[in-house]
């Protein structure tokens, strides 16, 4: 097993290479750059404060509007300003080399964990992705262990009681959560709980109130649970229906099993027999599934909750930095949560072995 492991780990690097080289020139294809967004806004504020600008201003102006008649540069517009002008905009968001003197110099900087500036905030990326992330890691791990919390009990439940009214009834509520997007779900939260329409229980923005300074240990306990509840919510609920039809199956193929009908025809009681041979083979898949669950709901599932209830987390820092063409903050967060992710796939296939020791990866051939 210790092979397998030094083995995945060795693979690591080569595929968080290909991951940043594959995306690295998906970008450098895709028109609308920083640059062009810089000239962009140039011709935006010169068309919009001609008027009050007056002599350097005015020939900015001047020069913005003439980024209009260049369609053969590099850059689209860039042709009607002066040359030395792009050059320093270039320059300034790191341009002015080749895109392989570029990429190599990233990945240079990524191995010591430097991922530069924000191109449009003056604050390192490790910094923006450090203050989003306690946001992130709130909504995804409450919502992955609820989730199991409720999924796996409901799982097992329905499976010992197959094709009864209540594994009926409980197949439909879950088919309603899965078939409901969570973003509609957490609308209609606000509408109904948080000032909506009906109620205002809850709040609307933000992890915290505007009084959390002067709360006891318990009121900010509290109140970070509150502002928590409704995101958490709507999480949730598009999100336990796969895990609990995976429990159940999982535990009806086991029930099914020859050792489960030997087990019985030895005199065990049925508690003895689900939770002491059933229970680990089934869960293989529920548990080792756990870290994938967390990445999935932590980076990819939380982007429109984060939005909705104007939660300042990494996902919305991620959309940002792809419409803003933000590169700094879009590779540094897709070297972090691709070198995270590749961790978290290793953990989980560890914690097979650890839920089951008669599997080991290291013995298979390859």
């Amino acid at each position: 097993m210790l092979a397998y492991v030094l083995r995945r780990l060795a693979l690591i690097p080569l595929t968080l290479f290909g991951i940043m080289a594959v995306n690295f020139v998906i970008v450098q294809l895709a028109p609308g750059g920083p640059v062009e967004q810089m000239i962009a806004r140039l011709e935006g504020t010169a068309g919009g404060e001609t008027q009050r600008l007056s002599g350097g201003g005015g020939e900015l102006a001047g020069a913005a509007r003439a980024a209009r008649a260049g369609e053969n540069s590099a850059y689209r517009g860039a042709q009607g300003l002066d040359p030395a002008f792009v050059a320093e905009i270039e320059k300034q968001f790191g341009f002015d080399k080749p895109a392989g003197e570029r990429f190599v110099q990233m990945l240079g900087n990524y191995i010591r964990f430097d991922f530069g500036k924000s191109f449009y905030r003056d604050t390192s990326v490790i910094d923006l992705i450090l203050e989003k992330m306690p946001v992130s890691i709130s909504l995804g791990l409450w919502t992955t262990l609820i989730i199991y919390l409720v999924s796996i009990p409901l799982g097992i439940v329905k499976a010992r009681r197959d094709g009864s009214a209540f594994d009926i009834a409980s197949s439909w509520a879950i088919i309603v959560g899965y078939a409901v997007p969570g973003f509609l779900f957490a609308i209609l939260l606000i509408i109904v709980f948080a000032g909506g329409r009906y109620l205002a229980w809850f709040p609307l923005r933000g992890l915290t109130g505007t009084d959390w300074d002067s709360l006891s240990t318990l009121g900010k306990i509290a109140d970070y649970f509150w502002h928590l509840t409704l995101p958490v919510t709507a999480l949730v609920v598009g999100s336990f229906a796969s895990l609990t039809m995976l429990t159940k199956n999982s535990f009806l193929e086991e029930i099914n099993k020859q050792y489960v009908i030997t087990a019985r025809a030895k005199g065990l009681s049925e508690n003895r027999v689900l939770y002491g041979h059933v229970f680990r083979n089934a869960m293989l898949l529920v548990v080792a599934g756990f870290p994938a669950a967390l990445v999935g709901i932590l980076f990819a599932g939380s982007i429109l909750i984060e939005i909705i209830f104007s939660l300042d987390g990494i996902g919305l820092l991620g959309y940002e930095a792809v419409v803003n063409r933000d590169y700094p903050v879009m590779f540094g967060t897709l070297y972090m949560f691709s070198l995270l992710g590749l961790v978290l796939n290793l953990i989980g296939d560890l914690t097979y072995h650890l839920v089951d020791p008669r599997i080991d990866f290291g013995k298979r051939e390859v």
